[in-house]
């Protein structure tokens, strides 16, 4: 047996030891093979996926999210969750993260007392034990598991496996929710996310596929003065520049009908995580 097959037989026998089991499932790469996992583990009455909704998540992605599960043949619910209407959330500190993983995992808890779901789980990965995650200590506190993270699991792992399954996230690229487009400190609002999706979606329609847009708000305590002043910085992942020279007025204008006021291009472009 393998490195990667022993460590497979570890997530599967985590998965065993507390189910049934409660994901908090977003779509992305790590949580869609965790719950792909869980579901061929565990039997379809052996899990249920949780998708945490509000402002800061695209509509595609929670539309991907579902369809996923559909094919799956998974159980799954959307939960709506109020991050925005907390303060320390939407003053957007360093550690915005732990307030909306807080806000996730009560609703979680909730749910598995309710329905003697006898573990909770997430999708972190063991190189995610590299950086700081605001998110870890909500989830330490409200003792999620991290099934992936304890099996040894690296993001290529995750992907290689993921491709086992036939999983579309397999190749997917990163998808931090749209309020990571916004500087810490500068206030999260529900109109700032929109004009956010829009501006992704547009260039998406594009033929892009990996970038971001970040939303660069003006020093205003007027929150609809500074929404019209905000500025979008637009990062293109390197292999894909190339294409942004034929078509960038269309990029520009149309992130200015938007809403932005000016559009910016980043020159060293977006560099995605693994």
């Amino acid at each position: 047996m393998n490195k990667l097959e022993t460590k497979l037989e570890t997530l599967r026998a985590l998965l065993r030891a507390h189910a049934p089991l409660l994901v908090a499932y977003s779509g992305g790469v790590d949580s869609a093979y965790l719950l792909a996992e869980a579901r061929s583990v565990l039997g379809r009455e052996g899990v249920l996926g949780v998708i945490a909704d509000s402002a800061s998540l695209p509509r595609k992605a929670l539309a991907d999210a579902i369809a996923l599960a559909l094919k799956i043949d998974v159980r799954l619910e959307v939960v709506q969750t109020g991050e925005l209407s907390n303060p320390d959330y939407a003053s957007n500190p360093v550690n915005r993260c732990y307030f909306c993983k807080a806000e996730l995992f009560s609703q979680l808890e909730k749910i598995a007392k309710d329905r003697a779901f006898r573990g909770l789980a997430y999708g972190e990965n063991s190189d995610d034990m590299r950086q700081p995650r605001p998110g870890r200590q909500a989830a330490q506190e409200y003792a999620i598991l991290a099934p992936l993270r304890d099996a040894g699991l690296t993001k290529i792992e995750i992907r290689d496996l993921s491709r086992r399954l036939g999983l579309p996230t397999a190749d997917a690229p990163a998808q931090p929710c749209l309020s990571s487009r916004i500087p810490h400190g500068t206030p999260v609002t529900a109109p700032a996310l929109a004009m956010v999706e829009a501006a992704e979606d547009w260039v998406r329609s594009l033929g892009f596929r990996v970038f971001r847009v970040r939303h660069l708000g003006a020093a205003s305590t007027d929150p609809t003065a500074a929404l019209t002043a905000a500025r979008a910085k637009v990062q293109i992942a390197p292999e894909e520049m190339p294409r942004l020279v034929d078509c960038i007025a269309q990029v520009e204008s149309g992130l200015k009908a938007v809403g932005y006021s000016a559009v910016e291009f980043d020159p060293q472009g977006y560099l995605s995580p693994v």
